[in-house]
């Protein structure tokens, strides 16, 4: 195990307690060129943008707190984030902001409230593609240790049913992020997530309760998750965390602290010709996206050409802001 991250959400959400590598940085020599990105079936990614740079966008979107856990619904017109921004229960709230269409600005966010919101932190907010089954992850009593994650379902204009601990399955004594659930084939539901457990990637001194960051996945069979597992291929003796799947399991995005950043956590992505294969080889997305400061929580549009992500980058409001990237479609590629 090369470094620890600290309990701290704030540090988990901002990626402000990253551990330096300790190899050389820089980008990767071939991080976010267009030879990787037209692998894919997309162009390459364009420089990243403070969202309130977008023509219209409320200007309360970001804000002199900490932004950041981005996570837009599939139809691109709700935005959920977490933020310690003045209004909250406590600590760090889930927020929500909405839009007309996928082509307007974002209008100011608002607190999702309780049930999903407590007097502790609760942040990395996940909507499912159906709309209504909302992940997130709090560090609230009554879990499995740490940051754990919890389900609950949206009911309209009802609000949100009661949450629940998914379990110590998925959840453990260390902190878990980032929750994404997705109907993969070949597995069905799953859910994948980061967690700070001992046991992962890296050799964890004896008796350890938590370790570096790594990237798991949990089966769904029966409507219980089984135990969580490594992802495979993604995975390093660094810290790799808050993963985030494109909608047909071929590329997955995350944040890692490896050698070959630009300083930091970088947005890292692989990919996979189909969803039974290895991924591939990690690459750094590049200066566009990422900065000399930690970037985190990469969220993907369902169209996969809109990528979100929170940074502490200069020229922000606060501690954290969200920024936002796009790519093309190139003709023929297939997702």
């Amino acid at each position: 195990m090369r470094c620890l991250t600290r309990s701290s959400m704030f540090a988990v959400l901002a990626g402000l307690a990253a551990c330096a590598p300790d190899a050389p940085t820089g980008p990767h020599p071939d991080a976010g060129t267009p030879a990787f990105a037209k692998a894919g079936g997309y162009s390459s990614w364009s420089p990243a943008i403070n969202v309130e740079w977008l023509a219209g966008t409320d200007p309360s979107f970001n804000t002199a707190s900490l932004d950041g856990c981005p996570f837009t619904s599939r139809d691109g017109k709700t935005f959920y984030m977490a933020s310690n921004r003045p209004g909250g229960l406590g600590g760090i709230d889930i927020w929500v902001a909405t839009r007309e269409s996928a082509r307007d600005p974002w209008g100011a966010p608002v607190n999702v409230g309780a049930p999903v919101n407590s007097a502790a932190n609760d942040f990395c907010p996940t909507i499912a593609r159906d709309g209504h089954l909302f992940y997130f992850v709090s560090n609230r009593a009554g879990g499995c240790g740490g940051d754990d994650i919890y389900v609950t379902r949206l009911r309209d204009d009802k609000g949100f049913d009661a949450p629940e601990n998914v379990g110590c399955q998925v959840n453990s004594a260390a902190n878990e992020a980032s929750p994404f659930p997705l109907p993969e084939p070949a597995s069905g539901p799953v859910l994948y997530f980061s967690s700070t457990r001992a046991g992962g990637f890296a050799p964890d001194a004896p008796g350890a309760v938590a370790g570096d960051a790594d990237l798991y996945v949990s089966e769904s069979h029966g409507g219980a998750f089984e135990p969580a597992i490594l992802v495979p291929g993604a995975n390093s003796e660094f810290n790799d965390g808050q993963p985030n799947v494109r909608r047909d399991a071929l590329e997955i995005f995350f944040f890692s602290n490896r050698p070959g950043t630009l300083g930091g956590n970088d947005i890292y992505a692989a990919s996979r010709a189909k969803a039974t294969d290895p991924w591939s080889t990690p690459i750094n997305l590049g200066p566009n996206v990422n900065s000399v400061v930690d970037d985190t929580r990469p969220s993907l549009s369902w169209d996969g050409t809109t990528l979100y992500l929170g940074s502490p980058r200069a020229g922000g409001e606060g501690s954290s802001d969200i920024y936002v990237t796009t790519r093309e479609r190139l003709r023929g590629g297939n997702e």
